[in-house]
């Protein structure tokens, strides 16, 4: 049975969402909240913000691996997977350090304007892919994110960032999200 047709309406409408929705976010946080502690990172909202805008500018990298790796033999893949998972550690601290030294440039000026960028991009990008290049994917590390999954196609990686954007949305401490 042939995969269902992908939903690129669906998938541009998700990018749309947290587009607008991080603008919103961005309007409502008060002077005294950018530096305050997100709950359950390590991260202050202004950090943690920027690393949900990061969200979206590393899917744009994820799109070219899944393109080249997903042409691969399937052991190669799955040993790739495999050494990025033994790197968790690296990647973690790189991951949290990097979101706090991006922040500062990426700040509470420039992060709505990247994510504006970014986003365009996805769409422009979304709406080039061919039908059956959503089906094409490859293995992750799965110990890198929560909503990484043993093998992810093009059409998994179009949705990871509204993921990633939703949970890390939960850990702000915004008076507005109260």
């Amino acid at each position: 049975m042939a995969d269902p047709p992908m939903d690129r309406v669906a998938l541009a409408a998700e990018l749309e969402r947290a587009r607008t929705d991080f603008h919103r976010l961005l309007a409502s946080v008060r002077a005294d909240e950018w530096n305050a502690l997100s709950s359950g990172t390590r991260w202050t909202n202004e950090q943690l913000l920027f690393h949900m805008v990061f969200g979206y500018m590393i899917v744009r990298r994820l799109l070219i691996l899944v393109r080249v790796v997903g042409r691969l033999p399937d052991p190669v893949g799955r040993g790739f997977a495999r050494v990025l998972d033994t790197a968790t550690p690296s990647f973690h601290l790189v991951n949290y350090y990097g979101s706090c030294l991006a922040a500062r440039y990426y700040n509470r000026r420039r992060m709505g304007a990247e994510l504006d960028r970014v986003i365009d991009a996805l769409q422009r990008s979304l709406e080039r892919e061919r039908d059956r290049d959503f089906a094409r994917g490859m293995h992750y590390p799965t110990r890198w994110d929560p909503y990484f999954r043993d093998y992810m196609t093009l059409a998994d990686i179009y949705r990871y960032p509204g993921q990633h954007y939703d949970h890390h949305r939960r850990q702000l401490t915004l008076a507005a999200l109260t």
